[in-house]
């Protein structure tokens, strides 16, 4: 496994005083790590911050927007990019959802300040404040038209917004306990939500109701995910004919995030199970990278990439530290993933 180069400490606002300073780490697996800093000595020619490393570090090419470190010793380099923009105003404290609007016009985010906000994506004009959940709300996200926005919190409700004027449209009830993430069905006539109280849930948009547990775990459900599934894999027989309610259930294969460390398939119109992965701690994330293959983020810092046509052993395992998986995101050919480092 490769080794690990990291900031310890805020990078902007050190780097941004004439004489500031930022911790660095470079972490190998089975390995000591090597710490030391950055210093800014000012600025050099051309307005390019004048910037050296401690021992054991070099800094290579400097921009106004980025800075490229290496760690010769473990033979690992790291550029670190500035940020294109900083919203600093939206919230208080700290961000723990948050969703862009298929157009790219607008932002929905929850905080730990007990705020749900939508935001002007171009310049974090604050737009609209969603007031009506009880304690904390823990997921967000915007319906494919970026109109409607989905909601969950602490409070075992699941609502829908809409993002012009802030009035909340539909409260689904059912949950026992927390809904900890959520997932839209295709266009949004159907969504789904999972929770603490170790259930995933199909729910009716148009008419207010829930059309179905999908799974009950018996342990809380972190995180879930929704796609296509692989043509060739078997997704089971629904045991009675699906309500003429769900809408793009077919096909479709819901990956669950569970606290007991297993990551559960399940076929969504069929409620069978597809596969069942134990990995190395609670499961707090998933997504799919495509029809075959998906991703998947524990606790204790591991992303396991499987094939859902043979779940017996994964493709690679990552563990880049040791921090929990908080999030996974497909980009390009790849992702991003966030940890709570």
């Amino acid at each position: 496994m490769a080794a690990t180069l990291r900031v310890q400490s805020d990078w902007n606002r050190a780097l941004s005083k004439d004489e500031g300073e930022a911790w660095l780490s470079c972490r190998s697996p089975g390995k000591p790590t090597l710490y030391g800093s950055v210093t800014r000595r000012g600025l050099g020619s051309h307005g390019v911050p004048d910037i050296v490393a401690s021992e054991g570090f070099v800094v290579g090419e400097v921009t106004k927007k980025s800075i490229l470190i290496s760690c010769p010793h473990e033979n690992v380099s790291t550029k670190f990019l500035a940020p294109y923009t900083s919203f600093c105003r939206i919230h208080q404290k700290s961000v723990t959802c948050l969703d862009i609007s298929s157009g790219g016009g607008l932002g929905v985010s929850t905080s730990t300040d007990g705020t749900m906000k939508i935001w002007q994506a171009a310049n974090g004009e604050i737009r609209r404040l969603l007031e009506g959940h009880v304690y904390d709300v823990n997921c967000c996200r915007f319906f494919p038209s970026g109109l409607v926005v989905l909601s969950g919190g602490m409070d075992a409700q699941l609502k829908i917004w809409s993002a012009e004027d802030a009035s909340c449209v539909v409260t689904f009830k059912g949950h026992k306990g927390g809904i900890l993430d959520t997932a839209i069905v295709d266009r949004g006539r159907n969504v789904l939500s999972c929770s603490r109280d170790g259930t995933a849930r199909l729910w009716d948009c148009g008419k207010s109701s829930c059309l179905g547990v999908i799974a009950d775990c018996g342990s809380a459900v972190n995180g879930l995910a929704v796609g296509t599934a692989d043509s060739c894999l078997n997704l089971g027989t629904p045991e009675k004919p699906p309500s003429e309610r769900e809408v793009g259930t077919e096909g479709k294969i819901l990956l669950l995030a569970r606290e007991d460390k297993k990551l559960q398939g399940v076929g969504l119109q069929s409620r069978q199970p597809v596969f069942l992965f134990v990995g190395s701690d609670a499961f707090n994330c998933c997504t799919f990278l495509s029809s075959t293959y998906i991703l998947a983020g524990t606790q204790d810092g591991n992303i396991y990439q499987l094939d859902v046509r043979n779940t017996n052993a994964p493709i690679q395992v990552i563990h880049r530290s040791g921090a929990p998986v908080l999030s996974l995101l497909p980009y390009r050919d790849g992702f991003i993933a966030s940890q709570g480092n």
